[in-house]
């Protein structure tokens, strides 16, 4: 079962999705206050259902948010990230050098974000 560690630091507080085998699958912003951070948490629970839109692909089609956006980083490897219903990035991936390896990570959060515990870390 994956769960949200929430880690406060200098500049703030943020949170990331660990899968069950304590991989990170996604990093949040930092925010300025807790109850911000649980927002947030909840936000990626709720569009963690969204659909997938490949930005690696010309005229891929568009999906409307809450979405998963898959694109490619400057140093050339495939990330995600979830939008929420506003638009706004709520969850951020790592760089993979697979865009299948990408999908997967996109598959974990939507298996272990809705019921993953929320823990802190400080």
């Amino acid at each position: 079962m994956g769960k949200f560690v929430i880690k406060t630091g200098k500049t703030g507080v943020r949170f990331n999705l660990l899968a069950g085998n304590g991989q990170v699958i996604g990093t949040s912003e930092i925010y300025k206050a807790d109850a911000s951070c649980l927002n947030g948490i909840e936000s990626v629970r709720k569009c963690s259902a969204g659909g997938i839109q490949d930005l690696t692909v010309e005229d891929g089609e568009k999906v409307k948010h809450p979405k998963f956006e898959v694109y490619l980083d400057k140093a050339g490897e495939y990330r995600f990230r979830l939008k929420a219903r506003n638009g706004e990035i709520i969850l951020a991936s790592e760089g993979y050098k697979e865009k299948k390896t990408c999908l997967n990570g996109i598959e974990s959060v939507k298996k272990n974000a809705p019921e993953a515990e929320i823990v802190r870390e400080e």
